[in-house]
């Protein structure tokens, strides 16, 4: 279980590191301390079940995910389809954040929700074919054999399409910097709209867990796991993970939001057919 410990730390440090970019690199803290001191906003005939059960399973989804993470030759769960497990997670964070929309019975949250649901339909037929490339090069969905098979030449070097959709994606996963949009990355204020106190504490948890575990997902994908001198491996998957992580959250403050619209044409024009080609790239090499 260590490396759920590792990666809900990375979720910390990702939020400071957010405030730090802005110049207020104290404020995760005090926001904390503020949101826990606040009486739960209520709205009239919300379905408060179904907003708890959003807003509890996002931080579950991304402990969840981050059991298949391997830290060199070291993971929480040994299983031979991790990367399976990693993509079932992320539907439980599309169920999570509709549920939050839906349950607080507030128009525009609800919005925010189907926003949701419209990206993830965007994004996840790219995001799986980034997936199966690595896996279809490595003969292997287990996380740590896609990562050994890596050994002398990492996949980024000859997959950087495949690399850079997963990146995009897992910022559309975490609906983070230019993919903002269904939590408020625009007046409506999004699906987390009517989320105060606690449980907006709780929904941010999950969302910056999210993002550490893509984060730590990219590097048995595509850099070679743990792999490096001198270091041991469980170190070098760690220095990896930061790289990755501080270049994700660095796109929270240089660059724009999307318009929805624009980036579901973007994954179905742009993203779809690039992975496809890198898919047929790899599957001619490999077989």
């Amino acid at each position: 279980m260590a490396e759920v410990l590792v990666l809900g730390a990375l979720a910390v440090a990702a939020a400071s590191l957010n405030a730090a970019f802005a110049g207020r690199p104290a404020e995760p803290f005090h926001e904390v301390a503020r949101l826990l001191t606040l009486q739960r906003r209520t709205i009239t005939r919300a379905d408060a079940l179904l907003m708890r059960i959003g807003v509890i399973s996002l931080p579950v989804a991304a402990a969840l995910a981050a059991l298949v993470v391997p830290f060199g030759g070291r993971v929480a769960i040994d299983t031979s389809v991790g990367v399976v497990w990693f993509n079932a997670m992320e539907v439980v964070a599309w169920a999570s954040v509709w549920l939050v929309g839906w349950g607080v019975n507030s128009a525009y949250a609800l919005v925010g929700g189907y926003r949701f649901l419209a990206q993830g339909l965007a994004y996840e037929l790219p995001h799986m074919f980034a997936l199966i490339t690595a896996s279809l090069a490595a003969h292997s969905l287990d996380l740590r054999a896609i990562g050994d098979a890596q050994d002398g030449l990492w996949y980024v070097v000859w997959m950087p399409v495949a690399f850079a959709v997963y990146l995009v994606s897992a910022l559309a996963m975490t609906f983070w910097g230019p993919f903002a949009h269904p939590v408020g990355g625009d007046l409506a204020g999004g699906a987390a709209l009517e989320l105060s106190g606690p449980d907006r504490v709780v929904f941010l948890a999950g969302r910056y867990g999210l993002l550490a575990v893509s984060a730590g997902v990219a590097v048995p994908l595509f850099l070679g796991g743990g792999a490096g001198p001198v270091l041991p491996g469980w170190l070098w998957s760690l220095v990896k993970t930061c790289a990755v992580l501080a270049l994700l959250v660095w796109t929270r403050q240089r660059l724009p939001v999307l318009r929805m619209d624009r980036f579901m044409t973007a994954a179905w024009t742009v993203l779809i057919p690039a992975t496809l080609l890198q898919m047929l790239v790899v599957g001619i090499v490999v077989v």
